[in-house]
């Protein structure tokens, strides 16, 4: 909670009325000025008085324990990836989300321009708060996974390198359908083998490649209640005649509804719209949301899932608690 500055509360405070601040009658005119220190001392203690509750309040929410989350061990082949795990109150059985992450940004250590660990956490205790557990995974090379394999931007470029620009497209849509695919497979079991979470009531989430991810995982296991995709090939869509042909196909033969999500600004908005009008002709249960553009340039308005929680928070728990509860 932000506190008014010591200026600005007293300047609008409204006087009581029938009082007058400062008309103290002297009966001592040879201490006038004593009276006058007096009574700037007085209304200087009467002042901190009316602070003092507000900066009680200020200190109590400085000190409340943010939402803790544990970092946990998944799993994957022979890989031990790293993820973040976020449980509400209470013993549970919880509905639970697994969040699958992009690929990458100038290191292996970013999601955009946020720090992987970050980004984690400006989601968890978002979905905890509306009584969600929340899975961040990081994948194979990628923030605290780095050390399970090499970076996916890095083997991207390498293949660009030696074989061009086709090379590169047809190695990522390889990756997407096996090694990362299986990371996030490998969560959603981790998933299932808690205590603590409902296995009938698990939905999936992610960003960019990993909304590619969402949607081939849900296809994939029919356990998935919900899947919601923010900004998924908006940057490969347009490029890559087997991303397209792929989501597709994933879309038709999922029985999850479906929740596609772009800001205006995003680098582009038809992976959305064609997918939602695959899904109106078969008449699927889905959503789709295009929000007003979030900052100036296509980056900002592509990693808006992490900057602009609040312009996508009520329709997103709305949509999951549909489905979930």
């Amino acid at each position: 909670m932000r506190l008014p500055t010591e200026r600005s509360h007293f300047s609008s405070w409204p006087q009581s009325p029938g009082v007058s601040v400062g008309l103290i009658a002297n009966p001592f005119p040879g201490r006038c000025g004593n009276i006058r220190r007096d009574r700037r001392v007085v209304l200087k203690v009467a002042g901190l008085s009316l602070l003092l509750p507000l900066v009680r309040i200020a200190a109590t929410v400085d000190e409340a324990p943010a939402i803790a989350h544990e970092t946990v061990v998944v799993p994957s082949g022979a890989l031990r990836l790293k993820a973040f795990l976020w449980r509400p109150k209470g013993t549970g059985p919880f509905p639970v989300v697994l969040f699958s992450h992009g690929s990458g940004s100038v290191d292996s250590a970013h999601t955009g321009p946020i720090a992987m660990t970050e980004a984690a956490e400006k989601l968890g205790p978002i979905f905890v708060k509306h009584g969600y557990a929340f899975l961040y995974l990081f994948r194979r090379g990628q923030g605290l996974s780095a050390d399970q394999g090499p970076f996916m931007q890095d083997v991207l470029q390498s293949e660009e390198t030696a074989r061009g620009k086709e090379a590169r497209q047809h190695l990522a849509f390889v990756l997407m359908t096996t090694d990362h695919l299986d990371d996030v497979l490998a969560g959603l079991r981790f998933l299932k083998s808690l205590p603590s979470i409902d296995s009938h009531r698990m939905a999936m989430a992610g960003h960019s490649f990993g909304g590619q991810l969402t949607l081939l995982a849900a296809e994939r296991d029919s356990s998935v209640r919900a899947a919601i995709t923010f900004g998924a090939a908006a940057a490969s869509w347009k490029n890559s005649s087997a991303v397209r042909e792929r989501l597709l196909a994933a879309v038709r033969k999922t029985n999850s509804p479906i929740m596609l999500v772009h800001a205006a600004n995003d680098y582009s908005t038809v992976p959305g719209k064609i997918m939602a009008e695959e899904l109106d002709k078969l008449g699927k249960p889905h959503l789709l949301k295009i929000y007003p553009p979030v900052g100036k340039t296509p980056d900002d308005g592509h990693n808006f899932v992490y900057t602009a929680v609040g312009r996508w928070e009520n329709d997103v728990f709305e949509f999951l608690d549909q489905q979930l509860r």
